[in-house]
């Protein structure tokens, strides 16, 4: 089965060949000419994303923030920005590799085989913490091997942090990145969220850090 790869591109001309290419390599691609965040859903199955950070509607770098929120599926930033800042940023947010404009599509797609050749990041699906067992692939928690439903805002917060043990998360990443953008997304709203997760989670797993955020108490150094 051909491995599927999401392209976020768009540049109509250069959107089309590369879709063309991909498919010529034996690819299955999918292509977005506008930025937005890529659903938890839309990640199932999913090999590779080919990243432009200049887009309509949002910056590829919000999206590639939101993607390592969630996913460890690898990402290809492809981009006309040649600046040392902006590689070091992709990087640093987790992108996998990074190739400038105008470039040569024989290497994006050895870019690609070799990208696709390599395990994916060591971040896993499965993230067990003490008494915390978060399975991100099903959306499943337990605390102490028994069920916990959260909701969407809830799980995402939680594994944001457990992304990180013991780090503290600023509340005005966690409003940018978990919140629904749709809605009103306030630190105030954040907090609301918060505490109806500490309820159904019990103990004191999520710590507050005064002026700063919160942090996942399990897994942090003393």
């Amino acid at each position: 089965m051909a491995e599927r790869v999401l392209l976020i591109e768009d540049d109509q001309e250069l959107g089309a060949q590369i879709v063309e290419r991909l498919r010529r390599a034996g690819y299955e691609p999918t292509w977005w000419n506008r930025g937005r965040r890529v659903a938890p859903d839309e990640l199932a199955g999913l090999a590779l994303v080919i990243l432009d950070l200049m887009l309509p509607d949002t910056y590829g770098m919000d999206i590639l923030k939101h993607l390592r929120a969630t996913s460890d599926v690898p990402v290809l930033v492809l981009s006309a920005r040649n600046d040392t800042t902006d590689k070091v940023r992709a990087l640093q947010l987790g992108a996998d590799d990074y190739m400038t404009k105008p470039f040569w599509p024989e290497e994006l797609i050895e870019r690609v085989r070799a990208r696709l050749r390599r395990p994916t990041l060591q971040r896993g699906d499965v993230i067990d913490l003490g008494p915390l067992r978060i399975d991100v692939a099903t959306r499943e928690v337990h605390v102490d091997d028994k069920p916990v439903e959260l909701t969407r805002v809830e799980f995402d917060f939680l594994t944001a942090l457990a992304r990180r043990p013991g780090k503290a998360i600023t509340r005005a990443w966690l409003v940018e990145n978990v919140l629904d953008p749709s809605r009103d997304g306030t630190e105030r709203t954040l907090d609301v969220h918060v505490s109806r997760l500490r309820k159904k989670l019990g103990g004191n797993l999520v710590e507050t850090v005064w002026g700063i955020g919160y942090r996942l108490a399990v897994g942090r150094e003393p």
